[in-house]
């Protein structure tokens, strides 16, 4: 393995025959160091980026080489590149899923192979790190995404690693935890996956519809708080959590709509020089008035369950989601007029201060 000074330049490489390099150059054509078969160097490189010191240049440094390979391999050789070798959820599923692990272990700060009467200590420390972690984390999200696009299908990869995540999430036990998990998510596919399992597990009866607008406005009447994020924090603040994660699903299903995220890598660069309009569902034909309509209804089910007054931080999120919910409806024929109009409509119904 890489001394401690060549830590930070050591980085991965695949060979046409599906072996894979450990390097230790600033120049991934440069001259390589060692050779070994593909499963054996994950196994070796593992340490390097799950213990100190120089985990977080040699993660920067990893996921740079895997996306300057990647996008030098877009057209012709995507299934020759690095990231499909290692990061491919059709290849190489384990090594994802141990990605995954080291994200959800340095959000919450608690490594898996810890005793639990350390687990309180390492949370500990793990707050007074947070500037160092979160950059960890984005590096770590990063490769996430890239597993999400090495393959032919984002949307069975994303279905897969969001199936993985899911089962940490629901098990972290802070908000701002899962927060952190979610924010610093860089796939908007990926995210709008972990959201839609989240809210599916909050209703009562979960619809098998695909992901939508309509589903979301499903998710808006039948879902609830989590039974597993009740813990000590008031009942306003759960309801908190769930409005920021409903906008948060709002954001994420317009990029996958408007991107062409469900497309493949080659596919939606063609889209994107077409000039391709977004490929939209019978379920995303839902009009303005309709997501008015609901909106409303959710704000009373709310009122019923927080009484009056709102707090501030609810009101401003309601106010978000609306806004939100206001820009995804499919809205052809509006003119500017007709957008004011609604605008002042919504506003109007508001039953709480703005």
């Amino acid at each position: 393995l890489c001394s401690a000074a060549e830590l930070a330049n050591a980085t991965v490489s695949a060979s046409w025959e599906s072996h894979i390099y450990l390097q230790c150059s600033f120049n991934p054509l440069d001259s390589f160091r060692e050779v070994v078969p593909l499963k054996k160097a994950w196994q070796q490189i593992k340490p390097l980026w799950v213990t100190p010191p120089g985990r977080l240049l040699f993660l920067q440094y990893v996921v740079q080489t895997l996306e300057d390979d990647l996008q030098h391999s877009l057209r012709s050789h995507l299934q020759k590149s690095i990231a499909k070798k290692v990061l491919s959820c059709d290849l190489c599923f384990n090594n994802v899923k141990e990605v995954v692990k080291w994200l959800v272990a340095a959000v919450t700060g608690v490594g898996f192979s810890q005793p639990p009467e350390q687990l309180q200590e390492a949370r500990a420390e793990h707050s007074s790190s947070a500037p160092r972690l979160a950059s960890t984390d984005q590096a770590q999200t990063r490769m996430l995404s890239i597993a999400v696009e090495v393959d032919r299908s984002p949307t069975c990869s994303s279905r897969k690693i969001a199936d993985d995540i899911f089962l940490f999430i629901l098990n972290i036990p802070l908000r701002s935890q899962r927060e952190a998990l979610l924010t610093t998510m860089e796939s908007q596919l990926l995210r709008c996956r972990l959201l839609e399992l989240l809210f599916d597990h909050s209703c009562d009866v979960p619809t098998t519809s695909s992901m939508s607008l309509d589903k979301i406005l499903y998710f808006l009447s039948h879902s609830s708080v989590l039974p597993q994020f009740q813990d000590e924090t008031a009942t306003w603040q759960r309801w908190d959590e769930m409005l920021q994660y409903l906008s948060l699903l709002l954001m994420s299903y317009q990029s996958v709509k408007l991107e062409h995220l469900r497309s493949s890598l080659s596919d939606r660069m063609d889209l994107i020089v077409q000039k391709a309009k977004p490929r939209l569902q019978d379920s995303d034909d839902i009009s303005h008035l309709d997501v008015q309509l609901k909106m409303s209804n959710f704000i009373s089910r709310m009122q019923e369950a927080l009484g009056q007054p709102l707090p501030p931080q609810i009101q401003e999120k309601l106010y978000m989601l609306q806004e939100l919910g206001a820009n995804t409806a499919h809205k052809p024929q509006d003119t500017p007029y007709q957008k004011h109009e609604e605008f002042k409509w919504l506003k109007k119904t508001q039953r709480f201060p703005v």
